[in-house]
């Protein structure tokens, strides 16, 4: 808009100045100033706007024709399912790979009943000197409900206790997730099955949760045929960074995110709220919000749904507050997971005034990471996101809509620990958004950020996003965005205040995030942080390498790297400038750490050793030394086992011993306790020492005669020509 106006003064074109103000060319100075002003202002905050638009693209990705897979792989499907386990098996199998099968009773078993046959199938591929390379799931596709809680699809139940109990059963092979129908690559791709979408919501969490042992997420065509399943395999065998893809008729595509300016599209309408505008979660932070930019876009009546209606906190001063700019509003109680209650609502709408657009913002919040999440906590937080999803959709269907829009979360599209609980829903909204749109129907779906002023984030994780560069919105210009995208007719965006160089060092500090790689922001910093330094690479050094480096070291800086390392990932995890900041003493839980911080720890210093950390790290190493030691244990294990250690502490002491001239008594001990050492050395392998005389250690000695170093420690004089009297036959 800047370019526009300076163009227009620079060519002394009044006429296009004039247009570009909305003024008319003959007005005074004293019209024009105030035009220009809020010209301005429009300017600043379509600016503010244009910044936070992104969406995500399928780009087509280079396929792995010769890749075969190796070892033993396990595919895990549910046992009513056959089509395309045996598919991918049998290619599994001809490729190369020792295939086992696990059938899974999707209607019964659960968590501790798969970690128990998972850990069975262990033991019997480690008896056949083998180790699992890979396990490939398609239990997403499985059909029917969770048997407890019919709100949970038993294809995302089943995957969530496969996740849990592999980590049960010590299974730390790459997981890959498949399904059908999940995504949408773009054009006449029509999703056919949005509810498997929601294992990619919970893929996205777990590839940050998991790291030491996350595969990808593969959406697969509807049937099995050769050159699909030769992509498959291609995709499973790679080493490439690619962990999310769709293999489709014309070749494999992997999501990239991109800007969406604005100036790169154009409106199509003008939209405008008219009739009745439903908004669900009308009352809360997020809906009421939406409520005043309705309101304010000259909305005629507004029908603001939520459990407790008028006696939700502040509904009554909302109503007030939206009645003043003149919207007529409606508070209703109701449950929008009940459809027979959402039919009510819906059925008493004005005919005057009928329903022609819903926003969908309300949602339940029970986070948690995927560890610990239970089948009734997904089930809650699902019921609104799916379910109401799918009532707002049947029982408006038939109705002349201009709008049906689905807030969302930005999980959907990050992943973000923490938010395995979170992500599946909003993946679904964006599925199901897409499937709409290609039956022909209104539908926008917003991933939003977090937005200020209470909008959607507070407490402690408002603090870890902050700290990790993802910004709060202002509700005004943030609403806006829903205006731009119904102006354009857009189908799903993602809408968030990013400072990516934060973000990206965050986001991709433990493996590279290909999703990222078509967004210049991101690239410059992961191009910057390849050609770092070397003190700045010595954090994401990973394996072997930081095993060399240590090795070439003395002991002492050994434990100074380590300690450093662990103090760096700390500070960056908490979001302080160093490590001088963290004190290499003090207990985590004072440093501020949760359990989500936790994993975010473990998962950077997986990264940077190549180890397999355990979830548990920083709760048995309470504090960064602690953790430098288990990290030393690791990396570089007792250099005693190999003797060259052992050795070289011996020509120190061979040159010390030489060098030194001690008086009688001292020469005595330090003989005494050499000998003691080498008794010990030689009980501990059981074997002679031959090249000492015999007399030295006289065989007939018994065994509470011989001399420990403690002992020698603390003796007299008179006691230790005692001992060397008995011990070695000296007068």
């Amino acid at each position: 808009m800047e370019a526009k106006f300076w163009a227009a003064v620079e060519a002394e074109d009044w006429q296009a100045l004039a247009a570009e103000l909305t003024v008319d060319g003959d007005q005074p100075m004293s019209a024009v100033l105030p035009a220009l002003a809020s010209w301005r202002k429009q300017a600043r905050e379509q600016s503010t706007v244009d910044g936070w638009r992104y969406r995500v693209t399928w780009k087509p990705l280079t396929e792995e024709r010769s890749a075969r897979p190796a070892g033993t792989w396990l595919v895990v499907a549910p046992a009513t399912e056959a089509e395309w386990p045996d598919a991918v098996a049998g290619v599994l199998a001809e490729r190369g790979a020792d295939v086992r099968r696990f059938a899974v009773d999707t209607g019964a078993e659960g968590r501790d009943e798969l970690a128990g046959r998972l850990h069975t199938a262990l033991a019997e591929a480690e008896a056949d000197g083998a180790a699992f390379a890979g396990v490939v799931s398609l239990l997403a596709p499985a059909t029917g409900a969770h048997p407890e809680h019919p709100a949970l699809p038993a294809g995302t139940a089943a995957q969530l206790a496969l996740v849990q109990a592999l980590g049960d059963a010590g299974i730390g092979a790459p997981l890959w997730c498949l399904t059908h129908g999940a995504v949408s690559v773009g054009g006449s791709d029509r999703p056919a099955a949005p509810e498997q979408a929601l294992v990619w919501g919970l893929g996205r969490v777990a590839a940050l949760e998991h790291l030491e042992r996350w595969g990808g997420l593969i959406d697969l065509p509807e049937t099995p045929d050769e050159r699909s399943l030769a992509r498959l395999v291609g995709l499973l065998a790679s080493d490439g960074d690619d962990d999310q893809a769709a293999i489709r008729a014309a070749g494999v595509y992997g999501p990239r995110l991109v800007r969406a300016p604005l100036a790169d599209t154009s409106a199509v309408r003008s939209w405008q709220p008219a009739g009745t505008t439903l908004v669900t979660g009308g009352t809360g932070a997020l809906g009421g919000q939406v409520a005043r930019w309705l309101a304010a876009a000259g909305a005629d009546h507004l029908v603001l749904v939520s459990r407790r209606g008028a006696d939700a906190p502040g509904a009554v001063e909302l109503e007030a507050e939206l009645t003043a700019l003149g919207t007529k509003v409606t508070l209703a109680a109701c449950d929008v997971t009940d459809r027979a209650a959402l039919a009510e609502v819906l059925a008493a709408v004005p005919a005057d005034q009928p329903l022609t657009a819903v926003v969908h913002t309300a949602a339940v919040s029970d986070d948690g990471v995927i560890e610990g999440l239970r089948p009734d906590q997904v089930e809650r937080v699902l019921r609104p996101k799916v379910d109401a999803t799918r009532h707002l959709h049947e029982l408006t269907r038939d109705l002349d809509l201009t709008a049906f829009v689905l807030c969302s979360h930005f999980s959907a599209t990050f992943g973000a620990p923490g938010q395995g609980n979170q992500a599946p829903g909003n993946a679904f909204l964006h599925a199901f958004a897409e499937q709409r749109r290609a039956d022909g129907l209104p539908a926008t779906t917003l991933t939003f950020g977090p937005w200020g002023d209470g909008g959607t984030v507070d407490g402690a994780v408002g603090d870890r996003m902050r700290r990790h560069g993802i910004n709060e919105m202002e509700p005004e210009p943030a609403a806006t965005t829903i205006q731009h995208a119904l102006d354009r007719d857009e189908t799903a965006l993602t809408v968030i205040d990013m400072d990516w160089r934060r973000f990206t060092l965050a986001f991709t500090a433990d493996r590279p995030r290909p999703l990222l790689h078509d967004l210049p922001e991101a690239v410059e910093v992961v191009e910057e942080m390849a050609g770092g330094s070397a003190a700045d690479g010595a954090a994401a050094t990973a394996g072997v390498a930081l095993a060399g480096q240590l090795a070439a070291l003395p002991e002492t800086e050994r434990e100074r790297v380590l300690l450093d390392l662990v103090r760096a990932a700390v500070a960056a995890v908490l979001g302080h400038s160093g490590a001088e900041a963290i004190e290499a003493g003090r207990a985590f839980k004072d440093l501020g750490f949760d359990s989500l911080t936790a994993v975010e720890l473990r998962n950077r210093l997986g990264a940077a050793s190549g180890l397999k950390l355990p979830p548990s790290l920083i709760f048995d190493h309470p504090t960064p030394t602690a953790v430098a030691a288990y990290l030393r244990a690791g990396i570089v294990p007792d250099e005693a086992a190999s003797g060259a250690s052992v050795l070289e502490d011996l020509d120190k002491l061979e040159t010390t011993l030489t060098g030194s001239a001690p008086d009688n008594i001292t020469r005595a001990r330090i003989t005494m306790r050499l000998r003691s050492l080498l008794v010990k050395w030689d009980e501990s392998d059981g074997t002679a020492v031959a090249a000492e005389p015999a007399a030295a250690v006289p065989a007939q000695a018994p065994a509470k005669d011989t001399v420990d170093a403690d002992q020698l420690q603390s003796a007299s004089d008179e006691e230790l020509f005692a001992f060397i009297n008995k011990g070695l036959g000296r007068a």
